[in-house]
Protein backbone atom coordinates (compact mmCIF):
# COMPACT_ATOMS: atom_id res chain seq x y z
CA UNK A 1 0.00 0.00 0.00
CA UNK A 2 0.94 3.55 -0.31
CA UNK A 3 2.01 5.29 2.54
CA UNK A 4 1.70 9.68 3.00
CA UNK A 5 4.01 9.92 5.34
CA UNK A 6 7.81 9.73 3.91
CA UNK A 7 9.62 10.08 7.53
CA UNK A 8 8.07 7.36 8.95
CA UNK A 9 8.78 3.92 8.13
CA UNK A 10 5.78 1.67 7.77
CA UNK A 11 5.61 -2.00 8.96
CA UNK A 12 5.13 -3.19 5.01
CA UNK A 13 8.20 -1.14 4.05
CA UNK A 14 10.84 -1.73 6.76
CA UNK A 15 9.88 -5.79 6.90
CA UNK A 16 10.42 -5.99 2.95
CA UNK A 17 13.07 -3.67 2.74
CA UNK A 18 14.81 -5.73 6.08
CA UNK A 19 14.20 -9.20 4.34
CA UNK A 20 15.66 -7.58 1.37
CA UNK A 21 19.09 -9.07 1.58
CA UNK A 22 17.43 -12.46 1.44
CA UNK A 23 14.42 -11.97 -1.21
CA UNK A 24 15.47 -9.23 -3.40
CA UNK A 25 18.56 -10.50 -4.06
CA UNK A 26 17.55 -13.59 -5.54
CA UNK A 27 16.30 -11.86 -8.69
CA UNK A 28 20.43 -10.86 -9.18
CA UNK A 29 21.37 -7.68 -7.40
CA UNK A 30 24.61 -7.10 -6.09
CA UNK A 31 27.98 -7.79 -7.72
CA UNK A 32 28.00 -10.31 -10.62
CA UNK A 33 30.60 -12.60 -9.82
CA UNK A 34 33.24 -13.65 -12.59
CA UNK A 35 32.46 -17.51 -13.55
CA UNK A 36 35.19 -19.84 -14.47
CA UNK A 37 37.24 -19.42 -17.51
CA UNK A 38 37.89 -23.10 -17.80
CA UNK A 39 35.50 -26.59 -17.89
CA UNK A 40 37.99 -27.50 -14.98
CA UNK A 41 37.41 -24.43 -12.84
CA UNK A 42 33.62 -24.72 -13.31
CA UNK A 43 31.57 -25.80 -10.13
CA UNK A 44 28.09 -28.12 -9.40
CA UNK A 45 25.08 -25.72 -9.57
CA UNK A 46 24.21 -24.65 -6.21
CA UNK A 47 21.34 -23.20 -4.31
CA UNK A 48 20.64 -20.90 -1.27
CA UNK A 49 17.30 -21.42 0.27
CA UNK A 50 15.72 -20.67 3.73
CA UNK A 51 13.68 -22.75 5.91
CA UNK A 52 12.03 -21.95 9.25
CA UNK A 53 14.06 -18.78 9.74
CA UNK A 54 17.91 -20.47 8.67
CA UNK A 55 19.70 -20.70 5.56
CA UNK A 56 20.21 -23.62 3.64
CA UNK A 57 22.79 -24.92 0.94
CA UNK A 58 22.22 -27.98 -1.77
CA UNK A 59 23.41 -28.68 -4.68
CA UNK A 60 21.30 -28.54 -7.62
CA UNK A 61 20.96 -32.56 -8.11
CA UNK A 62 19.69 -32.73 -4.33
CA UNK A 63 23.00 -33.76 -2.62
CA UNK A 64 24.97 -31.66 -0.21
CA UNK A 65 22.12 -30.61 1.86
CA UNK A 66 23.43 -28.35 4.76
CA UNK A 67 22.02 -26.01 6.94
CA UNK A 68 24.27 -22.84 8.41
CA UNK A 69 24.96 -22.40 11.84
CA UNK A 70 26.55 -19.83 13.24
CA UNK A 71 27.25 -19.79 16.77
CA UNK A 72 27.62 -16.04 17.73
CA UNK A 73 26.30 -14.73 20.97
CA UNK A 74 22.64 -12.92 20.61
CA UNK A 75 22.13 -13.24 17.03
CA UNK A 76 19.15 -14.92 16.69
CA UNK A 77 18.31 -14.73 12.69
CA UNK A 78 20.59 -15.06 9.35
CA UNK A 79 20.08 -13.83 6.00
CA UNK A 80 22.68 -14.03 2.88
CA UNK A 81 23.10 -10.95 1.21
CA UNK A 82 25.12 -10.21 -1.79
CA UNK A 83 28.06 -12.05 -3.05
CA UNK A 84 31.61 -10.35 -3.79
CA UNK A 85 32.96 -10.67 -6.92
CA UNK A 86 34.99 -14.10 -6.42
CA UNK A 87 31.75 -16.20 -6.19
CA UNK A 88 32.93 -17.49 -2.53
CA UNK A 89 32.00 -15.02 -0.18
CA UNK A 90 29.00 -13.71 0.35
CA UNK A 91 27.59 -11.09 3.00
CA UNK A 92 25.10 -11.92 6.02
CA UNK A 93 23.31 -10.33 8.05
CA UNK A 94 22.27 -11.35 11.23
CA UNK A 95 20.00 -9.63 14.14
CA UNK A 96 19.59 -9.77 17.66
CA UNK A 97 16.05 -10.92 19.36
CA UNK A 98 13.79 -7.85 17.83
CA UNK A 99 13.14 -5.29 19.84
CA UNK A 100 9.23 -4.93 19.20
CA UNK A 101 6.40 -7.00 20.68
CA UNK A 102 3.71 -6.36 22.94
CA UNK A 103 3.11 -3.16 24.37
CA UNK A 104 6.21 -1.80 21.62
CA UNK A 105 5.04 -0.28 18.63
CA UNK A 106 6.45 -1.80 15.88
CA UNK A 107 7.43 1.61 14.08
CA UNK A 108 8.96 3.23 17.55
CA UNK A 109 11.00 -0.46 18.53
CA UNK A 110 11.86 -2.75 15.86
CA UNK A 111 15.05 -0.27 14.26
CA UNK A 112 16.00 -0.57 17.63
CA UNK A 113 16.71 -4.03 16.94
CA UNK A 114 20.78 -4.52 16.62
CA UNK A 115 21.62 -5.91 13.63
CA UNK A 116 25.54 -6.67 12.41
CA UNK A 117 27.31 -7.58 9.05
CA UNK A 118 29.73 -10.76 8.23
CA UNK A 119 31.61 -11.89 5.23
CA UNK A 120 31.19 -15.43 5.27
CA UNK A 121 33.85 -17.73 3.26
CA UNK A 122 32.22 -20.62 2.25
CA UNK A 123 35.45 -22.56 1.14
CA UNK A 124 37.48 -21.50 4.28
CA UNK A 125 33.98 -21.31 6.37
CA UNK A 126 35.37 -18.48 7.96
CA UNK A 127 32.89 -15.63 9.33
CA UNK A 128 34.28 -12.06 9.69
CA UNK A 129 32.44 -8.97 11.00
CA UNK A 130 32.24 -5.82 8.80
CA UNK A 131 31.31 -2.33 8.92
CA UNK A 132 32.01 -1.94 12.69
CA UNK A 133 33.71 1.18 12.47
CA UNK A 134 31.48 5.07 12.70
CA UNK A 135 28.06 3.39 13.59
CA UNK A 136 25.36 5.38 12.28
CA UNK A 137 22.86 3.55 13.68
CA UNK A 138 22.18 -0.09 15.21
CA UNK A 139 20.35 -1.06 12.30
CA UNK A 140 22.27 -1.97 9.08
CA UNK A 141 21.11 -4.23 6.38
CA UNK A 142 22.75 -4.57 3.17
CA UNK A 143 20.96 -2.82 0.37
CA UNK A 144 23.73 -3.59 -2.43
CA UNK A 145 27.75 -4.39 -3.35
CA UNK A 146 28.61 -1.98 -5.90
CA UNK A 147 31.80 -3.20 -5.76
CA UNK A 148 34.68 -5.51 -3.59
CA UNK A 149 35.09 -2.82 -1.39
CA UNK A 150 32.29 -0.61 -1.10
CA UNK A 151 28.91 -0.89 -0.38
CA UNK A 152 24.79 0.79 -0.01
CA UNK A 153 23.10 -0.08 3.36
CA UNK A 154 19.98 0.95 4.48
CA UNK A 155 20.32 2.72 7.85
CA UNK A 156 17.36 3.21 9.67
CA UNK A 157 17.20 5.43 12.96
CA UNK A 158 14.16 7.41 15.07
CA UNK A 159 14.32 10.48 12.22
CA UNK A 160 13.49 7.86 9.03
CA UNK A 161 15.49 5.31 7.20
CA UNK A 162 18.03 6.11 4.32
CA UNK A 163 20.72 4.74 2.25
CA UNK A 164 24.28 5.17 2.70
CA UNK A 165 27.11 4.37 0.64
CA UNK A 166 29.55 2.93 2.79
CA UNK A 167 33.30 1.09 2.64
CA UNK A 168 33.21 -2.58 3.96
CA UNK A 169 34.28 -1.85 6.99
CA UNK A 170 31.86 0.86 7.74
CA UNK A 171 33.99 3.93 7.20
CA UNK A 172 33.32 7.21 4.70
CA UNK A 173 29.85 6.65 5.05
CA UNK A 174 28.16 9.19 2.11
CA UNK A 175 24.41 9.57 2.10
CA UNK A 176 22.82 7.72 -1.04
CA UNK A 177 19.38 8.76 -0.84
CA UNK A 178 18.01 11.87 1.75
CA UNK A 179 15.73 11.75 4.89
CA UNK A 180 12.26 12.30 3.59
CA UNK A 181 12.19 11.19 0.10
CA UNK A 182 11.02 7.90 1.07
CA UNK A 183 12.24 4.67 1.54
CA UNK A 184 14.16 3.20 -1.57
CA UNK A 185 14.89 -0.71 -1.68
CA UNK A 186 14.86 -3.33 -4.26
CA UNK A 187 18.18 -2.59 -5.61
CA UNK A 188 19.73 -3.41 -9.01
CA UNK A 189 23.06 -3.04 -10.02
CA UNK A 190 23.91 -2.53 -14.04
CA UNK A 191 26.43 -5.32 -15.41
CA UNK A 192 28.69 -2.43 -15.76
CA UNK A 193 28.55 -1.23 -12.26
CA UNK A 194 27.72 2.28 -13.48
CA UNK A 195 24.25 2.47 -12.49
CA UNK A 196 21.76 1.44 -10.00
CA UNK A 197 17.88 0.86 -9.84
CA UNK A 198 15.64 0.97 -7.65
CA UNK A 199 12.07 1.22 -6.37
CA UNK A 200 10.77 4.34 -3.88
CA UNK A 201 8.06 3.73 -1.50
CA UNK A 202 7.83 7.84 -1.41
CA UNK A 203 4.74 9.95 -0.86
CA UNK A 204 3.58 10.05 -4.41
CA UNK A 205 3.56 5.82 -4.75
CA UNK A 206 5.78 3.20 -5.17
CA UNK A 207 8.28 4.56 -8.84
CA UNK A 208 10.85 3.01 -10.18
CA UNK A 209 14.19 4.80 -10.63
CA UNK A 210 17.77 4.68 -11.76
CA UNK A 211 20.97 6.43 -10.31
CA UNK A 212 24.80 6.61 -10.84
CA UNK A 213 26.25 4.30 -8.09
CA UNK A 214 26.93 7.30 -5.84
CA UNK A 215 22.93 7.90 -5.61
CA UNK A 216 23.23 11.43 -8.22
CA UNK A 217 22.23 11.75 -11.98
CA UNK A 218 19.09 10.06 -11.13
CA UNK A 219 16.22 9.59 -13.77
CA UNK A 220 12.41 8.43 -12.79
CA UNK A 221 11.52 5.56 -14.94
CA UNK A 222 8.20 4.80 -14.10
CA UNK A 223 5.63 6.43 -11.65
CA UNK A 224 1.77 6.68 -11.70
CA UNK A 225 -0.85 7.41 -8.92
CA UNK A 226 -2.60 4.09 -9.99
CA UNK A 227 0.26 1.86 -10.18
CA UNK A 228 2.78 0.02 -7.69
CA UNK A 229 5.49 -0.33 -9.98
CA UNK A 230 8.34 -2.91 -7.76
CA UNK A 231 11.22 -4.68 -7.62
CA UNK A 232 13.64 -3.31 -11.38
CA UNK A 233 16.25 -5.99 -12.54
CA UNK A 234 18.50 -4.84 -15.08
CA UNK A 235 18.80 -6.82 -18.08
CA UNK A 236 22.03 -8.97 -19.11
CA UNK A 237 22.80 -6.47 -21.42
CA UNK A 238 21.66 -3.72 -19.09
CA UNK A 239 19.34 -2.19 -21.84
CA UNK A 240 16.38 -2.46 -20.05
CA UNK A 241 14.68 -2.51 -16.50
CA UNK A 242 12.11 -5.27 -15.66
CA UNK A 243 9.63 -4.69 -12.89
CA UNK A 244 5.99 -5.30 -12.19
CA UNK A 245 2.88 -3.29 -11.85
CA UNK A 246 -0.01 -3.54 -9.21
CA UNK A 247 -3.29 -1.38 -9.11
CA UNK A 248 -2.84 -1.78 -5.53
CA UNK A 249 -6.52 0.73 -5.29
CA UNK A 250 -8.65 -2.41 -6.46
CA UNK A 251 -6.05 -5.10 -4.84
CA UNK A 252 -4.83 -3.90 -1.51
CA UNK A 253 -3.54 -7.07 -0.81
CA UNK A 254 -1.39 -7.11 -3.90
CA UNK A 255 -1.90 -10.41 -4.83
CA UNK A 256 -1.25 -9.53 -8.96
CA UNK A 257 0.54 -7.62 -10.77
CA UNK A 258 1.61 -7.20 -14.47
CA UNK A 259 5.23 -7.76 -16.08
CA UNK A 260 6.46 -4.56 -17.38
CA UNK A 261 9.64 -3.26 -18.78
CA UNK A 262 11.17 -0.14 -19.90
CA UNK A 263 14.71 1.71 -21.41
CA UNK A 264 16.62 2.57 -18.24
CA UNK A 265 15.73 6.34 -19.61
CA UNK A 266 11.77 5.85 -18.71
CA UNK A 267 11.45 5.30 -22.72
CA UNK A 268 9.64 2.13 -24.63
CA UNK A 269 7.68 1.60 -21.29
CA UNK A 270 5.43 -1.55 -21.86
CA UNK A 271 2.93 -3.79 -19.98
CA UNK A 272 4.35 -7.28 -21.09
CA UNK A 273 1.09 -8.71 -19.79
CA UNK A 274 -2.85 -8.65 -19.27
CA UNK A 275 -4.80 -8.96 -16.35
CA UNK A 276 -2.62 -8.95 -13.66
CA UNK A 277 -1.56 -12.00 -15.24
CA UNK A 278 1.47 -12.41 -12.23
CA UNK A 279 1.04 -13.60 -8.51
CA UNK A 280 2.90 -11.04 -7.02
CA UNK A 281 2.28 -11.34 -3.31
CA UNK A 282 3.09 -15.28 -2.67
CA UNK A 283 1.38 -16.86 0.32
CA UNK A 284 0.89 -20.32 1.43
CA UNK A 285 0.54 -22.73 4.06
CA UNK A 286 -1.90 -23.27 6.88
CA UNK A 287 -2.54 -21.62 10.34
CA UNK A 288 -0.30 -23.10 11.85
CA UNK A 289 2.65 -22.89 9.57
CA UNK A 290 1.97 -20.16 6.82
CA UNK A 291 4.78 -17.55 5.14
CA UNK A 292 5.01 -15.54 2.01
CA UNK A 293 6.85 -12.67 0.86
CA UNK A 294 7.00 -10.70 -3.05
CA UNK A 295 7.44 -12.27 -6.20
CA UNK A 296 9.76 -10.86 -8.71
CA UNK A 297 9.90 -11.56 -12.64
CA UNK A 298 13.64 -12.84 -13.42
CA UNK A 299 15.45 -12.43 -16.72
CA UNK A 300 16.94 -15.66 -17.73
CA UNK A 301 20.61 -15.41 -19.35
CA UNK A 302 19.85 -15.33 -23.04
CA UNK A 303 17.27 -11.51 -21.71
CA UNK A 304 14.02 -14.07 -21.86
CA UNK A 305 11.78 -13.46 -18.54
CA UNK A 306 10.34 -15.77 -16.16
CA UNK A 307 7.14 -15.04 -13.89
CA UNK A 308 4.34 -16.81 -12.32
CA UNK A 309 1.14 -16.59 -14.05
CA UNK A 310 -1.95 -17.05 -12.95
CA UNK A 311 -4.88 -19.60 -14.32
CA UNK A 312 -7.92 -17.50 -15.31
CA UNK A 313 -10.08 -16.61 -12.52
CA UNK A 314 -7.41 -17.55 -9.78
CA UNK A 315 -7.97 -17.07 -6.14
CA UNK A 316 -5.37 -17.27 -3.06
CA UNK A 317 -5.89 -19.78 -0.24
CA UNK A 318 -5.28 -16.73 1.93
CA UNK A 319 -7.27 -13.57 1.77
CA UNK A 320 -6.41 -10.47 2.51
CA UNK A 321 -8.22 -8.58 4.76
CA UNK A 322 -8.50 -4.82 3.38
CA UNK A 323 -11.36 -3.57 6.43
CA UNK A 324 -8.60 -4.46 9.34
CA UNK A 325 -5.71 -3.06 10.07
CA UNK A 326 -2.43 -4.38 9.66
CA UNK A 327 -0.69 -5.77 12.50
CA UNK A 328 1.77 -8.44 11.60
CA UNK A 329 2.25 -7.41 7.53
CA UNK A 330 0.27 -10.33 7.20
CA UNK A 331 -3.56 -9.48 7.64
CA UNK A 332 -4.96 -12.34 6.13
CA UNK A 333 -7.52 -15.02 6.68
CA UNK A 334 -7.41 -18.75 5.34
CA UNK A 335 -10.10 -19.72 3.33
CA UNK A 336 -8.90 -22.81 1.54
CA UNK A 337 -12.75 -23.77 0.39
CA UNK A 338 -12.98 -20.08 -1.43
CA UNK A 339 -9.67 -20.70 -3.43
CA UNK A 340 -9.57 -21.20 -7.09
CA UNK A 341 -7.09 -22.26 -9.64
CA UNK A 342 -3.34 -22.25 -9.16
CA UNK A 343 -0.07 -20.50 -10.86
CA UNK A 344 2.67 -22.01 -13.01
CA UNK A 345 6.14 -20.70 -14.27
CA UNK A 346 6.22 -19.00 -18.02
CA UNK A 347 8.80 -17.88 -20.10
CA UNK A 348 8.10 -14.85 -22.01
CA UNK A 349 9.64 -13.68 -24.73
CA UNK A 350 10.33 -9.19 -24.25
CA UNK A 351 10.42 -8.70 -27.85
CA UNK A 352 7.59 -10.71 -29.31
CA UNK A 353 5.54 -10.98 -26.43
CA UNK A 354 5.13 -14.90 -26.31
CA UNK A 355 4.40 -17.01 -23.08
CA UNK A 356 5.43 -20.34 -22.85
CA UNK A 357 4.49 -22.63 -19.61
CA UNK A 358 6.83 -24.52 -18.29
CA UNK A 359 5.12 -26.19 -15.71
CA UNK A 360 1.66 -27.52 -15.93
CA UNK A 361 -2.11 -25.50 -15.05
CA UNK A 362 -2.98 -27.82 -12.21
CA UNK A 363 -5.84 -26.75 -9.87
CA UNK A 364 -4.29 -26.24 -6.36
CA UNK A 365 -0.76 -25.70 -7.09
CA UNK A 366 1.15 -22.35 -6.96
CA UNK A 367 4.50 -22.26 -8.54
CA UNK A 368 6.39 -19.57 -8.08
CA UNK A 369 10.12 -17.97 -6.96
CA UNK A 370 11.67 -19.38 -10.75
CA UNK A 371 15.20 -18.17 -11.38
CA UNK A 372 17.49 -19.73 -14.03
CA UNK A 373 20.99 -20.71 -13.43
CA UNK A 374 23.99 -18.73 -15.05
CA UNK A 375 24.46 -20.65 -17.76
CA UNK A 376 21.02 -20.79 -18.10
CA UNK A 377 20.77 -24.90 -18.25
CA UNK A 378 18.36 -25.14 -15.16
CA UNK A 379 15.41 -23.41 -13.40
CA UNK A 380 14.61 -23.32 -9.08
CA UNK A 381 11.67 -22.66 -8.10
CA UNK A 382 9.15 -23.11 -5.34
CA UNK A 383 5.80 -25.12 -5.21
CA UNK A 384 3.36 -25.35 -2.92
CA UNK A 385 -0.18 -26.85 -2.77
CA UNK A 386 -3.21 -25.05 -1.60
CA UNK A 387 -2.75 -25.15 2.26
CA UNK A 388 0.70 -26.80 2.05
CA UNK A 389 4.41 -25.51 2.96
CA UNK A 390 6.63 -24.90 -0.41
CA UNK A 391 9.38 -27.41 -1.46
CA UNK A 392 12.30 -26.13 -3.41
CA UNK A 393 12.24 -27.67 -7.00
CA UNK A 394 14.43 -27.66 -10.04
CA UNK A 395 13.65 -28.44 -13.58
CA UNK A 396 15.31 -28.25 -17.35
CA UNK A 397 15.32 -24.63 -18.98
CA UNK A 398 12.45 -26.17 -21.22
CA UNK A 399 10.12 -27.51 -18.02
CA UNK A 400 11.55 -31.01 -18.46
CA UNK A 401 12.25 -33.49 -15.32
CA UNK A 402 11.19 -31.30 -13.15
CA UNK A 403 11.76 -32.89 -9.71
CA UNK A 404 11.83 -32.05 -5.41
CA UNK A 405 15.43 -31.32 -3.93
CA UNK A 406 13.84 -30.45 -0.22
CA UNK A 407 10.63 -29.74 1.87
CA UNK A 408 13.41 -27.73 4.36
CA UNK A 409 13.91 -28.60 7.69
CA UNK A 410 11.60 -31.23 9.06
CA UNK A 411 9.21 -31.01 5.57
CA UNK A 412 8.28 -27.03 7.25
CA UNK A 413 9.04 -25.96 4.24
CA UNK A 414 11.93 -24.18 1.73
CA UNK A 415 11.61 -20.96 -0.10
CA UNK A 416 13.37 -18.14 -1.34
CA UNK A 417 16.03 -19.88 -3.93
CA UNK A 418 18.89 -18.51 -5.09
CA UNK A 419 21.38 -19.94 -7.35
CA UNK A 420 25.25 -19.05 -6.20
CA UNK A 421 27.51 -17.60 -8.73
CA UNK A 422 30.06 -19.38 -10.86
CA UNK A 423 28.14 -22.98 -11.08
CA UNK A 424 26.99 -25.37 -13.60
CA UNK A 425 23.49 -26.69 -13.11
CA UNK A 426 22.68 -30.39 -14.18
CA UNK A 427 20.48 -31.22 -17.19
CA UNK A 428 18.05 -34.42 -16.57
CA UNK A 429 17.60 -37.07 -18.80
CA UNK A 430 14.84 -39.92 -18.17
CA UNK A 431 17.35 -42.44 -17.98
CA UNK A 432 18.69 -40.76 -15.15
CA UNK A 433 15.30 -40.93 -13.47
Amino acid sequence: MIHPHPVLVSRRQFLVAAGSAATALVAGNGCRSRLPQHADDARPGRLFFTSQGRTGVINADGTGLRYFNFKVPQQVTWQPGPFLSDGRRVIFLSMEERRDGPGRPFDKFYHQTPTRLWIYDLDRDTLTEIATKDRLAVFYTPALLVSDKRILVQVVRDEGGQIFSMNLDGTDARAFTGLGEGLPYGLSLRPDRRRVAYHLASPEGYQIWTSSIDGTERVRVAAHRDQLYFGPTWSPDGQWLLFQGCQFQSDPGHDWSDVCIARPGGSDFRVLTEGQAMWFAATYGNPQNRGGGSNLPAWTPDGQVLFPRRSPGAKVPWEFQANRPDTDHFNRDFMPGAARGGVQICRLNPSTGQTTPLTPESPNVWDFRASASDDGRAIAFCRAETGEVPGLWVMDTDGQHARLLTRGIDDQGADHPRWLPGGFAPVFSKDKE
